[in-house]
């Protein structure tokens, strides 16, 4: 296959491929009888026309960001890690744990707690499929979606029969306490020209932006970045470099684990203020897409993920305000997953033949 030049490969690949995901979406929505012209001035205008859409844009994004980091930092050690959605809920487990145990005296003390609780639960729950690959040579695949579901079950037992308080009928946790509520974007100094009632993107945004960059150079600027990108490209060689493979399969599947586990935060400590029923919402399963997309970098993650929170508010706009299904946002995710993930060799191959077209050396 004719290479690409870097920036070809960053940006057309990923633009030619959401054009053909938003053409594809337009003939379905005329295959419905609807107008695919309202429908993105809809999606549009809910998701970005108002400070109340960007507020559900943001907060959606902030999710996806730390799932689609989890995803990333494990694919970069040839580890696919789809066990994402457990360890956000038994992130969202340490959150609740934390903030229900003390009388929090300000939400920035609360928010470093709540923080390491999500993380060591997040963390946890990845380090047994890790040692699974790593000592008995199981699938990491297989063992992070069984989890998947073991996590689920074991969050419905813990509502149900450890936290929920006596005489409430609602499966949840108590109320979090007052000092463990976090401000939204437009209550924090300095942000309150840019966004204007927000809710309820919270302070959460800023941590998982920090998020990006940390991961960015501890891959790229590290020792131990460099060993793991090393042990994905080259398990043999890596060896016989001296890099320890268990070391290397357990600390980052212990960071994966960590960093889908802080989601939690987010939509547990920042939103609903409680841990609930399914409070990941499959944001999970949307960080490997934004992953994919993102070509597992930091920066490309971040911009994926604002472009799933916008699918995501502009969706649930469209079945609030027009007769399109809400379920048409899932044909479109899919449809993007679609293009950037299993198509995405088609674009870059018919891409590089007209490269090589162009080039003088073809002339």
């Amino acid at each position: 296959m004719d290479k690409l030049p870097g920036w070809a490969d960053v940006v057309l690949v990923p633009l030619i491929s959401l054009l053909c995901a938003a053409v594809l979406s337009a003939l379905v929505i005329l295959a419905i009888g609807q107008d695919p012209v309202e429908a993105l001035n809809v999606m549009v205008t809910g998701a970005l026309g108002s400070p109340y859409g960007w507020g559900y844009t943001l907060y959606y994004a902030t999710s996806f960001i730390f799932t689609g980091l989890a995803v990333t930092i494990a694919f970069h050690a040839s580890l696919f890690n789809i066990g994402g959605e457990g360890q956000a809920q038994l992130g969202g487990l340490g959150v609740a744990l934390v903030c229900l145990a003390l009388p929090w005296p300000h939400w920035t003390v609360a928010l470093l707690a709540a923080s390491l609780g999500a993380a060591l639960f997040g963390a946890a729950w990845a380090a047994i499929p890790a040692y699974l690959q790593a000592r008995r040579g199981s699938h990491i695949v297989i063992t992070t979606i069984m989890f998947n579901y073991i996590a689920s079950a074991l969050i419905v037992y813990m509502l149900v029969d450890v936290l929920r308080p006596a005489g409430q009928m609602d499966p949840a946790t108590a109320r979090f306490p007052a000092g463990t509520n976090l401000p939204t974007l437009d209550q924090i100094p300095g942000f309150s020209l840019i966004f204007t009632r927000t809710v309820p993107a919270n302070v959460t945004f800023l941590v998982a932006l920090a998020a990006c960059v940390l991961v960015w150079a501890l891959l790229w600027r590290t020792r131990l970045g460099y060993e793991i990108r090393a042990f994905g490209r080259s398990e043999p060689a890596a060896r016989y470099a001296g890099i320890n493979p268990f070391r290397i399969i357990m600390v980052t599947m212990l960071l994966s684990g960590a960093l889908a586990g802080l989601m939690s935060i987010n939509n547990v400590m920042g939103e609903s203020e409680r841990l609930v029923q399914n409070s990941t919402e499959g944001a999970g399963f949307i960080g490997i897409a934004v992953a994919l997309m993102g070509r597992n970098h930091p920066v490309g993650v971040l911009l994926a993920a604002l472009l799933f929170g916008f699918l995501y508010q502009g969706g649930a706009e469209l079945g609030l305000w027009t007769s399109i299904p809400i379920e048409l946002r899932i044909v479109v995710q899919g449809l993007v997953i679609l293009f950037t993930g299993a198509l995405d060799q088609m674009v870059r191959m018919l891409l590089g033949r007209l490269f090589r077209l162009r080039s003088p050396k073809a002339a």
